[in-house]
């Protein structure tokens, strides 16, 4: 399975990665990836970038070379209510967003919350991706998230983080193969991202595969395959 684009990725901006968007940039390209988008953590994360570094995303060039560049963010979910920490009108410079549940930002440990954060996260215009929707400390009702992104046109992730044996995300493989299996079941695409910290990261995705191929999802689901699909996914 050749996978075309990474679109949860981070830089020095987010506080605690270690690389810089250029540096990103340049492995992206030596992997071969078609699309390439950065998603710094928004200003709820500690030690993340204020929002003069979102607002400032329209400076990115669109190319380098071949490889289109996208300008994106991982927002903080805040509330059961699927508050972020990004106004909509801040949005408007992004191409997307990646919407994610983060222990400094989301408190309740309720799948009742976590449930109603993630879905109406999903609600806002730019939220393409649900960023690691595979922590057991964040329990979800997956056949209800599932049906959500269907329906709203937003899509789950198989973060290649999340399912490093070093990881901290709790039964991320598990958590990860049920949504597998109910997105096959609804015909539900789904994303792969590294959610890479560090250059060599980007692009990488050895924990991902195994897991597909272990749950026989279908190759046709796994957005990362036909970046022209995704690219319809965000309206460009």
């Amino acid at each position: 399975m050749k996978m075309l684009l990474d679109v949860h990725t981070h830089s020095l901006a987010s506080g605690h990665a270690y690389s810089t968007l250029q540096e990103n940039i340049e492995a992206a390209r030596e992997k071969g990836l078609q699309i390439y988008g950065i998603s710094d953590h928004a200003p709820a994360m500690p030690g993340s970038a204020y929002i003069f570094h979102f607002q400032n995303l329209h400076v990115l060039p669109r190319y380098v070379g071949d490889m289109r560049i996208l300008r994106g963010a991982e927002l903080n979910i805040l509330s059961a209510k699927g508050q972020v920490d990004i106004s909509d009108a801040n949005m408007e410079v992004l191409d997307y967003a990646v919407a994610s549940l983060h222990p400094p930002c989301f408190n309740s440990g309720s799948k009742k919350d976590s449930t109603r954060a993630i879905i109406h996260a999903m609600e806002h215009k730019k939220v393409k991706v649900i960023g690691h929707p595979d922590d057991s400390r964040y329990p979800l009702d997956y056949d209800e998230v599932v049906r959500a992104a269907k329906e709203l046109g937003v899509l789950l992730e198989v973060n290649n983080g999340s399912l490093n044996p070093s990881g901290f995300r709790v039964n991320a493989k598990e958590n990860i193969m049920t949504i597998l299996e109910l997105s096959d079941k609804y015909n539900v695409p789904v994303i792969c991202n590294s959610d890479a910290h560090i250059s060599y990261d980007v692009g990488e995705f050895n924990f991902c595969l195994p897991v597909l191929e272990e749950a026989g999802f279908p190759e046709d689901l796994v957005i990362n395959t036909n970046p022209e699909k995704f690219l319809a996914y965000l309206g460009l």
